[in-house]
């Protein structure tokens, strides 16, 4: 995330924005009018996962995972490049999303792709979230002529692995739909 003196400004509880222009604000900042996406992540016995939206922001993409009856403990989840999700490993989603060709991870010094999100923890009660968001990214970039789609992986995703981060199969999916 970009943060200009502009924005630490805004932080410190400055109510004035005269001396900053847009390209000065902040990565992630909500946008009067952007547009966002939906998936209704499934599992392979087809049940209710959750929910994964993607809106548009200042600068990027804000993804949010809102995970519902998952197994408990630390999960990847990564955005892919094909908006199809055919049970039972939704191997049909294609790989991560990675349009600027970097390797997997945050972590990695030559990473991350763009579809990248942070580990997701799943409490005892099968709920878990996450958001974060990427800067650079657009929706027009991820919704391509093939869709996009989100992915709850088995396993903790090690942030530096190319080309998954070691996260195991593919335990929920759901298409991303504009809103």
């Amino acid at each position: 995330m970009r943060i200009t003196a502009c924005t630490a400004v805004l932080l410190l509880g400055v109510s004035t924005l005269a001396a900053c222009n847009r390209e000065e604000i902040a990565t992630g900042m909500p946008m009067s009018g952007g547009a966002s996406a939906t998936a209704m992540l499934r599992t392979a016995s087809g049940a209710d996962g959750g929910r994964a939206t993607v809106t548009e922001v200042a600068g990027g993409l804000r993804f949010t995972v809102d995970a519902r009856d998952m197994p408990p403990g630390t999960h990847g989840v990564h955005v892919h490049t094909i908006g199809r999700c055919d049970p039972p490993a939704f191997e049909t989603a294609g790989g991560h999303w990675n349009p600027t060709t970097m390797k997997h991870g945050t972590m990695n010094p030559q990473g991350p792709h763009q579809g990248d999100l942070p580990n997701l923890e799943i409490d005892g009660g099968g709920r878990g979230t996450i958001s974060a968001t990427i800067p650079g990214a657009t929706l027009a970039n991820l919704l391509d002529a093939d869709g996009a789609a989100f992915v709850v992986h088995a396993a903790a995703d090690d942030l530096k692995t190319d080309p998954s981060g070691n996260s195991g199969g593919r335990i929920a999916c759901g298409i991303l739909q504009v809103n």
